[in-house]
């Protein structure tokens, strides 16, 4: 069985997007391996979040993803902190990490571009912390999305790293997780792109129904075809393949029709579209909701987690210690 990692961001809430996306994989994932997922309380303090912030973010994104099915008796389910491992490994790896490297990742040029009043340490070593959190456990597999393939990239230069120095054959070298067409790309609301958080134009599994209805009531579309079974533009195709994604066939049967006959009303398409999404989403957000007020069982599923992946991330630094020449008099 191999050992697979994810980490989850304590940012905003998770929209279909992700969860036809990643999320839906990642319960699959859990059936067949040994998942490790952690919420990532230390990379967002790049940011400087306020104190409770930080802590109800924490809390709202365990909620969302143990109502969409991440199972803390299959996977290890825990919080970034509670494990101090990883910092320890972080400093580990931060002594054979070099600063030209570091500053040539695509991702803290961007921060610098993006934000040049806040350009700290931990976003030019971001890196190392992400491969802190992947070798912590000697995971074999990564699920990374495209602007994270780099990272991953470092992280196995610092493992490949760390075996040459030492002559020793101890982290593997991770490799992606690919899923393949299983991966769904859903598209956001504005008629162009995917579904996102910054984008606006994501539909999140904890909105209220009027919420959803107003959202999808706005999302963009044309002036209707003018020839039958002309090809779809985006932005309709887009809502198309929203309404596949939550829709009975007859319904999506239905409105496809109307518009290869020109005879579409995008008016009664986005009310039925939303009423489908609402469908889908009153469920998770229920379990999102009892889940948050219940404080006993997020701190069991927490207490469970920290105590599983301490048992993991304990045997890994105690095993570096020795490979690097610490040694208890």
């Amino acid at each position: 069985m191999q050992t697979v990692l994810s980490g989850i961001r304590p940012t905003g809430n998770l929209h279909l997007g992700n969860y036809f996306g990643a999320v839906k994989n990642f319960i699959k994932m859990q059936e067949d391996n040994n998942c490790f997922f952690f919420i990532a309380d230390y990379h967002s303090l790049t940011t400087h979040p306020k104190p409770d912030s930080l802590q109800e973010n924490v809390k709202k994104v365990l909620s969302e993803y143990l109502a969409c099915g991440l199972d803390p008796e299959k996977s290890t389910i825990y919080i970034q902190s509670d494990l101090p491992q990883v910092a320890e490994l972080y400093l580990l790896l931060n002594m054979n990490a070099y600063v030209g490297e570091l500053e040539r990742t695509t991702t803290f040029k961007e921060k610098v571009r993006k934000q040049p009043e806040n350009i700290n340490a931990g976003l030019l070593t971001y890196a190392v912390l992400m491969a802190a959190d992947i070798l912590i456990h000697n995971a074999h597999k990564v699920p990374v999305g495209k602007d994270q393939e780099q990272h991953l990239e470092m992280t196995k230069k610092f493992a490949r790293r760390f075996n040459q120095i030492y002559e020793v054959e101890y982290f593997n070298i991770p490799e992606a997780y690919n899923f393949g067409s299983e991966l769904v790309k859903v598209p956001g609301l504005d008629g162009t792109g995917k579904m996102g958080k910054s984008e606006g134009n994501a539909i999140n599994l904890i909105d209220e129904p009027e919420l959803i209805r107003k959202k999808v009531m706005k999302a963009v579309t044309d002036a209707g075809p003018t020839s039958q079974n002309q090809p779809k533009p985006e932005p309709i195709a887009n809502l198309f393949s929203l309404m596949k994604l939550v829709s009975s066939k007859e319904t999506i049967e239905f409105f496809d029709e109307k518009y290869n006959s020109c005879q579409i009303r995008y008016g009664d398409m986005k009310k039925q579209l939303a009423e489908d999404i609402i469908i889908f989403t009153t469920p998770i957000r229920e379990r999102i909701l009892n889940i948050y007020n219940d404080n006993d069982y997020l701190k069991k599923v927490a207490q469970t987690g920290k105590e599983k992946a301490f048992a993991s991330g304990g045997k890994t630094i105690k095993e570096v210690r020795e490979i690097i020449g610490f040694k208890t008099f």
